[in-house]
């Protein structure tokens, strides 16, 4: 992937730097808003590593810049020290695509950068229509089938499955599962397990089989055979 790092302080730019060339991304930096803002705005990157405290333009405002002005769909994740709720909400409301507050395991950067470029991706080039089993999922459509059977399933639910139909018939951890039905802020309270109840009695009710299976200490997978 190539990938521009916005950030100020020269000792963390340059460990994520090598961190990630290491890995064999390409990699851009700029120590300052507005340099960084011109380089996201004048070349193409998979992803953008985006600080919020800046010298000569703040995080927020290159962000909304990128969005507004460049018109750039480009991921950009915040990476700051700023771990109030107020500052998450601005900043996904700007635009955001994931939000790490310092400090970060360096793995743990890459990985969010992997991530949020494959969501993208996929959005951008769906299948029409993803298929496991009997069970038919309309992306265009939005809509469910189960055998001869329409389904209706919730926002939430279509998050959900649409991200297990993709994984099928592999397992899919609680913590993807939360970030595709709510993002980075997950609402208090265990609202993954009450959507995964109803959405495993929508498709399974009635079926001759289950395709929705629990997997203790792991985490969820859609697949015809358990």
């Amino acid at each position: 992937m190539s990938i521009l790092i916005i950030e100020d302080n020269a000792q963390l730019a340059a460990n994520v730097y090598d961190y990630l060339a290491a890995c064999g991304h390409l990699l851009d930096a700029a120590p300052d808003g507005l340099s960084g803002l011109h380089l996201a705005s004048s070349k193409d990157y998979d992803a953008i590593l985006l600080d919020w405290n800046l010298p000569r333009l703040d995080g927020l405002t290159v962000l909304r810049r990128i969005r507004k002005e460049a018109k750039k769909k480009v991921p950009i994740i915040m990476l700051t020290a700023r771990d109030q709720l107020a500052d998450k909400i601005d900043g996904f409301e700007s635009g955001l695509d994931d939000y790490l507050v310092k400090p970060v395991a360096l793995p743990e950067i890459e990985i969010r950068l992997r991530s949020v470029v494959s969501r993208l991706r996929q959005a951008a080039a769906p299948d029409d229509v993803l298929v496991v089993g009997d069970l038919h999922f309309d992306l265009r459509k939005l809509q469910v089938r189960r055998g001869d059977r329409n389904v209706a399933v919730s926002r939430i639910g279509r998050r959900l499955l649409e991200l297990l139909m993709r994984e099928s018939p592999n397992i899919v951890n609680r913590s993807r599962l939360e970030r595709a039905g709510w993002g980075e802020i997950v609402p208090d309270g265990d609202l993954l397990r009450s959507h995964i109840y109803v959405l495993r009695r929508e498709i399974d009710t009635a079926a001759d089989k289950p395709l929705l299976h629990t997997v203790s200490g792991a985490g969820y997978r859609i697949c015809e055979n358990e």
